[in-house]
């Protein structure tokens, strides 16, 4: 079975996918057949998104809402399903990761913590929740999570909540498994979005590049690629996995 063909007709949610990992991920699956629903907090920036990938020739919706809105997650998803008669992808990739919410806990204090938890952890048990009904029975139905390298490191409240999310994966899994929905995570290493890139001190980029086995710089385009991997009938048999795409910088940790 093609690529094409397997994604065509298909209905993917990608949330947070308005910007960064989220778009490209709604551009990728677009381009292989499926339509992309983009959820954003910020609805206009979803829409620019997915108008994006309309006018590439791609189908694509944008929704706005937080993914930690219960009754909005639950709208959307019913929208999504309206689409294609069900949900066959969700991207839980909708996540604080600046660095405002890459201090210390002591620094940030509770109710940023709190925020910090609400979307990065509870927001993926809510989305999945919500698209779950919709996707039971699908055949090939799969979920991805974004976690985090961080989450493997320790010393962090953003890392403890990726580390949240491998639990909640293999969590998901189990209990979705006899539903015929795989559920699988990433964890990516340092990403060298053109944003991170203009951002980070180059002292950290060295310092993160020294710990790689591989020297090459990470990019947006491997994670697009562990993704289309996870989704597609080459992983029918994987489940309750986190792949860390980390150039080596993770591993054994």
């Amino acid at each position: 079975m093609s690529e094409g063909s397997f994604y065509s007709n298909r209905v993917a949610v990608i949330t947070g996918g308005g910007r960064g990992f989220g778009k490209a991920f709604g551009t990728a699956l677009a381009a292989a057949g499926a339509h992309a629903v983009l959820v954003d907090i910020d609805g206009a920036v979803a829409e620019a998104a997915a108008a994006e990938i309309r006018a590439k020739g791609g189908q694509a919706t944008g929704l706005g809402g937080d993914v930690t809105d219960e009754a909005r997650m639950g709208e959307i998803m019913k929208q999504a399903a309206a689409i294609g008669g069900g949900i066959d992808i969700l991207i839980n990739n909708a996540g604080l990761h600046s660095d405002e919410y890459g201090q210390p806990i002591f620094k940030m204090g509770l109710a940023k913590v709190r925020r910090l938890f609400d979307v990065n952890v509870m927001g993926v048990v809510t989305c999945t929740i919500a698209a779950a009904a919709h996707m039971r029975g699908r055949a090939g139905a799969s979920i991805v999570n974004i976690a985090s390298s961080a989450g493997h490191m320790g010393g962090s409240a953003y890392g403890d909540t990726k580390l949240a999310v491998s639990g909640l994966t293999i969590t998901f899994a189990r209990e979705l498994g006899p539903d015929g929905v795989r559920v699988n995570a990433i964890s990516p290493g340092l990403m060298l979005t053109e944003t991170i890139a203009a951002e980070l001190p180059p002292e950290t980029k060295a310092r993160v590049k020294a710990m790689q086995m591989i020297g090459d710089d990470g990019k947006e385009e491997h994670i697009v690629d562990a993704m289309m991997f996870l989704t597609s009938p080459q992983a029918k048999f994987i489940t309750g996995e986190v792949l860390r795409v980390t150039g080596g910088m993770a591993a054994g940790v």
